[in-house]
Formats: structure tokens, sequence, C-alpha cells
């Protein structure tokens, strides 16, 4: 192990403390944001496998963050299903509708495939208001958030941090493991150049479509996990505008880059907060001003901003 990996694996183990440590140090609001961020995270690192990674890109994935959450919240509201089993089950129903919904989208490139995705986007809340049996209309439908289990002394809003956490983790070491593999190399080849790709006998459609069915299954856990953190899911939370705010987290965090997602969803947490803050008369003049400035002095994202500070660091050492 080289000294650069012995570096970052300390980081990470020094995050993951923190993180586990914050529970006992913070309130429930402020653990509340924060479970926000890391189920954001999830939904940012399923976006970037596809748009930075693969280069597709998706102005709709809002559409699958509302098919999770929806799942969950029809599963525990209409059956009674464990909240646990739920969460895996949102994740093969979005990584089903994704991989259908690739299949077609494999004729459209660029713009063509980013209006694609946003008429799904458009669509979706208002088919959720249409099913009101099973969605509940435009009144949406109320959850209960769930204890500890096993006597554990911890309020829902720890306990769910503490699940959602976990779920971060897993999949962010499985993305990990899968982008760093032979399908991960096969996923950034057809970015970079399809044709060469194809002529090295990547099955470009088939991989396609199973990293669009992979990102909405991300998605969809996020939405899942949501659907337990807020404990209410109605169609309006999830209109066009959520799957521009994801387009613009992984564009902050850093495109192509796996922890990229954690800093995109701090921003996304956090930032709309400070902007009404500053001005309640005008948030999202000062929330544009905060995009202008990330972008001019961040052009790569916080991930590339941070490399090129080391490789800088690196070279004055040496």
């Amino acid at each position: 192990m080289s000294r650069g990996q012995g570096w970052r694996r300390a980081i990470v183990l020094a995050a993951i403390a923190i993180a586990c440590a914050l529970p006992f140090l913070l309130s429930n609001f402020r653990l509340f944001q924060f479970t926000q961020v890391f189920i954001y995270a999830i939904a940012l690192l399923g976006l970037n496998i596809l748009t930075g990674f693969n280069g597709q890109i998706s102005l709709g994935h809002g559409a699958f963050y509302a098919l999770g959450a929806y799942t969950t919240a029809i599963m525990i509201d209409r059956w009674s299903v464990p909240y646990g089993w739920t969460i895996p089950v949102a994740g093969l129903l979005c990584l089903t509708a994704g991989f259908l919904f690739g299949i077609p989208a494999l004729r459209l490139e660029g713009l063509y495939l980013a209006l694609a995705t946003f008429a799904l986007a458009l669509a979706v809340p208002q088919i959720l208001k249409y099913f009101e049996h099973w969605t509940g209309g435009s009144q949406g439908i109320v959850l209960s958030k769930p204890g500890a289990p096993l006597g554990l002394t911890l309020s829902p809003d720890q306990w769910l941090y503490f699940v959602t956490l976990g779920v971060l983790i897993l999949l962010f070491v499985l993305g990990a493991n899968l982008l760093r593999g032979r399908t991960g190399r096969a996923i950034v080849a057809i970015r970079d150049n399809p044709i060469a790709a194809q002529a090295m006998g990547v099955n470009g459609a088939l991989y396609k479509s199973l990293t669009f069915g992979v990102s909405a299954a991300y998605t969809g856990v996020a939405g899942a996990l949501s659907a337990l953190a807020i404990a209410f899911v109605a169609p309006d939370a999830f209109n066009v505008f959520l799957s521009i705010t994801f387009l613009v987290g992984i564009v902050i965090g850093g495109l192509a880059s796996i922890s990229g997602a954690i800093f995109g969803g701090l921003f996304v947490q956090f930032v709309p907060n400070w902007a009404q803050e500053i001005s309640k008369a005008a948030p999202w003049a000062i929330y544009g001003i905060f995009l202008i400035v990330f972008m001019y002095a961040m052009p790569r994202g916080i991930v590339g901003a941070l490399r090129l500070a080391g490789a800088r660091l690196a070279r004055f050492r040496g």
C-alpha cells in the first residue's frame, strides 16, 4: 500500500469515526439534516455513476427518487411490511425501471437524452396524483418514524441516522468496487470513446442500460430512506427542481468522483438554508451567487480542487 493510499484510508476511517460520534453531540434537528446529507450523497453517487462515469446526462432522477420513496411508503402504509424490507425492494424496483427506461434511451445521446429524462421528471409527479388509492393523491402518505430495535436507547432520529450511515457506507463500497473493476473500466471506456470500446468487445448497449439501472437503484434506495426520515411523501416534493438539484450536486462535488457525492450532499442540504438566512426576500438570487462562486473558484468541483491542491503541495515538498 502506497503512502497516498494510507493517507486516504486514514482520512476515511477518521471521517467514519466522526460520523458515528455525531448522534451523541448534535440535536435531533441537526441530526436530521446530516441524515438528509447522507441520503442525498447516495442519490448523487447514483447519478454520478451514470453521468460522470458513463457520460449519460439525466434530468429525471427525481422520478426514481420518488419511485423509491413511494415504494417504501405504500409497503409500510398499505401492507404493514417492516421498513427494513422496503429499502432493498425499492432499490430492485428502481433497478428494473431504470434498466427498462435505458433500453429505448439507447438511441438518444446528449441533450436529446437529457430532454427524455426531463420529460420523465415532469410526468411522474402527475402520475402519482392520479393513482390516489395507492399514493394518497395530492395529500400524500403520512408515516411514523421507526424506533430503535432490541431496546437500544436511541431516539428515532438517531436510529435512522445510523441506518442511513450504514447503507451509505455499504453502497459506497459497492460502487467503488464496481467502478474500479472490469465493469467500471468498460463504463468509463464507453464515455471516453464508444467506438474504441466497441472495438475492444464492450457491449455498449448492455452496459449503458445496466448503468442506467444501477444509477436508478441507488437513487431509489435514497428515496426510500428519505421517506423514512421525513415520514411523509407527496407528489409535489418530487418536482423537476429536485432532478436539477441532483445534477447541481454532482457538478459541485466533482464529476466522476465517488467522494464528491458527500460534498455535493452537503452543498444541496446546507447552501439553500444559508441563502434563506442571508436574504429571505431573494434566497434564490443568493443561491445563484453561491453557484457562480463555486463554479468560478472550483470548475472541476470540490474534489477536483482538493486534488489540485494536493498535487501542488506534493510538488512544493518535492
